[in-house]
């Protein structure tokens, strides 16, 4: 029972709380009302979790729009290098009225018979060539194999060619063998004058060897039928002559021997 005798509700008791809402949550619902009108105050509680205020979206990164690194060329990785081996070169921006005449020498033997070359690295056939048209290699000091194992031992492990150092380092080891009477510095020189303003020998076209079979179908004078005739006894083409019967207009029996002798004979008889 309340103080007036009357049933006592929750609204009437001091501090009651008022039930929640099915709906949610509350805030700032009043407490209750005391005697007298005065208003025993407001009570707030927090949203409870998993409302709208907590399921805030949250920004996501932005998707990588990179497109994936496609496999490295090898040839443009090759040409990348020789560019940045290039720039690191000692010689780097010679033109040709500045190279000097050995130099000028290896560019021509290391672009000769390759058109893609650049004249910055040489081949070990080019190599070969150019000691032996430089007279490096004289048969007695120093022989072809004396050649390729200098080259062998001077390129790099991976390496086919060898650059213009490399070139020079590759002489000074050929020198002590070539000229053996003489000093180091003294044998350098000796077999740099042996290759500077020299470019390489292009020889004439090689000879066909003609086999016996080969010989037995273009000799002429044992053709037979038809294939005799288009040729004359010394093996030269008669042409259209020898394809075709041509009329005889010139008045003379076909096989006569003294044609156009006539006027001659009347001639020596007076």
């Amino acid at each position: 029972m309340g103080a007036g005798g009357g049933p006592r509700t929750n609204a009437s008791r001091a501090g009651a709380e008022p039930r929640r809402p099915a709906g949610g949550g509350w805030v700032g619902s009043p407490v209750c009302r005391l005697p007298g009108g005065s208003q025993a105050g407001t009570r707030t509680r927090p949203e409870p979790r998993g409302t709208m205020a907590d399921n805030k979206t949250k920004p996501t990164k932005p998707a990588n729009k990179t497109p994936p690194k496609s496999p490295a060329d090898p040839a443009k990785e090759r040409a990348a290098k020789r560019l940045s081996y290039e720039s690191n070169s000692s010689h780097e921006g010679a033109t040709a009225a500045e190279l000097s005449a050995l130099e000028e020498a290896f560019r021509k033997f290391a672009i000769h018979g390759d058109t893609r070359a650049t004249g910055k690295e040489m081949h070990g056939k080019n190599w070969s060539k150019l000691c032996k048209d430089c007279h490096v290699i004289d048969g007695k000091n120093v022989t072809i194999t004396d050649v390729d194992i200098v080259f062998s031992k001077i390129k790099g492990k991976s390496s086919r060619t060898i650059t213009f150092d490399q070139f020079k380092e590759a002489l000074q080891e050929l020198s002590k063998k070539r000229f053996k009477d003489k000093s180091n510095e003294e044998a350098v020189q000796e077999i740099h004058k042996l290759i500077e303003g020299k470019a390489p020998i292009i020889s004439g076209v090689t000879k066909t060897i003609s086999s016996p079979t080969v010989s037995r179908l273009t000799d002429t004078s044992k053709f037979t039928g038809s294939h005799k005739e288009r040729f004359d006894p010394s093996g030269k083409g008669r042409g259209k002559a020898g394809r075709e019967d041509l009329v005889d207009a010139s008045g003379y029996v076909p096989g006569y021997k003294h044609a156009g002798t006539y006027d001659h004979k009347v001639q020596g008889s007076k």
